[in-house]
């Protein structure tokens, strides 16, 4: 096993934890950046004073090391005690599986320590695939190495803690030494050294400033192996987050494309929608209308061309009519005035009461409206799956439920729609579950479809809610 480098080198930038795990911006500073929360900063002496002030931040994670330290000391005790007093009678494992688990959520903490006083997110260990009973147990590898840091955290910790709280208060008291050096008649510093003369006293103030100055720039180094130490046992390994970010990159990539290729289409059906529709509807009462001028220009007097332009005009105030029709059927695909006007859940139960298939509609939402945008992807997902139920299911119900869940980057639209159909869907081959797939992970969405053959089938839907912008 070996350690990943430094974290300086390629840093993983992790949004600052303000007042939510995704609120907070990113920057380029090399190795150990910004505290929680830091203004980015905009040049010259702004710059330089940020940057200092994002190394202090460091120090105060050091200082706080001796207390994790403390603890995993702790932990490491009990865990040593717990396997002897396994071996000799039996009762030990009382002991260690706490102490395994004490160390996991240790582990834990010190994942958001990091990143909240280091603006790095070392990640975590995928998974475990071991058995139940040992991930019970704690002796599964994610836990076993969280037991191995807990004892290097401990004597890490309490040697760089120890040693900034020592520099930092030496530094302290010699900086300010001038101040109350003079009525003390005489000091001792630096652990033993005598202090009376003015000279002696100026050299002490200047080891003192240079000790303060130098301090966050020693502390860098002490952290750097405290987050290599944690990065190697209890953090994700360095190729496996280059992977899940390249995978990322390409899903990223991939539905930046599904975008562009459904607007296109879509731009081309309002285009042929309104081409073969509304647009011949008003060339006809154009071409009406202008035989209805034509036949009162002919005969002003005449009663039989009189009914006769009546009838025309009763034909173009037909098409007409039926030109706002088609321009109505158009702009559904667009944003349906209901979802606009009440929302999403009164316009989803607008869908199922249109449906061919019964549906039922179950809403857990929060009072109040949702983003816009997550609004109309719900509400056109809603409604390609259930048109996929009427044209392909064979079934005689459907459902839909409507709700919020939590994910790992933060609150979520869910949506399931259910059928009692034939099942046997499948996602691609240009089919409609396609279509929808590409529809959700436009807005970085996913879709897993459920559907055994002959037990229906089961589309699970979650797209990310964004706060909805006040008006």
């Amino acid at each position: 096993m070996q350690a990943p480098g430094a974290p300086g080198a390629d840093p993983a930038r992790m949004p600052r934890l303000v007042s939510g795990p995704d609120d907070g911006v990113e920057d380029d500073a090399p190795a150990l950046p910004a505290r929680p929360g830091a203004a980015p900063s905009r040049s010259g002496a702004a710059e330089r004073a940020s940057r200092l002030l994002d190394h202090w931040w460091t120090v105060c994670y050091l200082v706080t090391s001796l207390v994790t330290a403390v603890a995993a000391l702790a932990l490491a005790g009990l865990a040593i005690g717990g396997f002897f007093g396994m071996l000799g009678a039996g009762v030990g494992i009382l002991v260690l599986v706490p102490a395994i688990w004490g160390s996991y959520g240790l582990a834990v903490l010190e994942r958001h320590r990091i990143a909240a006083f280091l603006g790095l997110d070392i990640g975590q260990r995928a998974p475990s695939t071991a058995p139940g009973w040992r991930r019970a147990l704690g002796l599964d590898e994610r836990r076993l190495r969280a037991l191995g840091w807990v004892g290097l955290h401990g004597l890490w910790g309490i040697v760089a803690g120890g040693l900034t709280l020592t520099l930092l208060v030496q530094g302290v008291l010699l900086a300010t030494l001038p101040l109350w050096g003079p009525l003390a008649g005489g000091v001792t510093v630096l652990w033993g050294l005598r202090v009376e003369s003015f000279l002696g006293m100026t050299l002490a103030w200047l080891v003192g400033v240079v000790l303060v100055l130098g301090m966050p720039w020693v502390a860098r180094g002490l952290a750097s192996v405290d987050v290599v130490l944690a990065r190697w046992l209890v953090g994700e390994d360095p190729q496996a987050q280059l992977r899940r970010m390249s995978e990322r990159v390409d899903t990223l990539t991939t539905s930046r494309e599904d975008t562009l290729d459904s607007v296109e289409a879509e731009r081309r059906r309002i285009e042929r929608d309104l081409h073969d529709g509304p647009q011949q509807r008003l060339v006809s009462v154009a071409m009406t209308l202008g035989l209805a001028r034509d036949a009162l220009d002919r005969n002003p007097d005449d009663r039989e061309a009189a009914r006769q332009v009546r009838e025309l005009l009763d034909e173009a105030h037909a098409s007409s009519k039926e030109a706002i029709t088609e321009m109505r059927q158009v702009a559904r695909g667009i944003v349906p005035p209901i979802l606009t006007d009440r929302g999403l859940d009164a316009a989803v139960s607008a869908l199922a009461a249109r449906s061919p298939v019964p549906v039922t509609v179950t809403s857990r939402l929060p009072a109040g409206r949702l983003d816009p945008t997550t609004e109309a992807i719900a509400y056109f997902s809603v409604s390609e799956a259930l048109t996929n139920v009427a044209k392909h299911a064979r079934a005689t119900r459907a459902g839909v439920e409507l709700g919020t869940a939590r994910g790992l980057s933060g609150d979520l639209l869910a949506i399931t729609v259910t059928d009692d159909g034939s099942g046997g869907a499948v996602v691609g081959g240009g089919s409609g579950l396609t279509g929808l797939r590409h529809r959700v992970g436009a807005v970085d969405g996913e879709l897993h479809v459920h559907s055994p053959v002959g037990t229906g089938t089961t589309v699970a839907i979650t797209l990310p809610l964004r706060a909805r912008e006040p008006r």
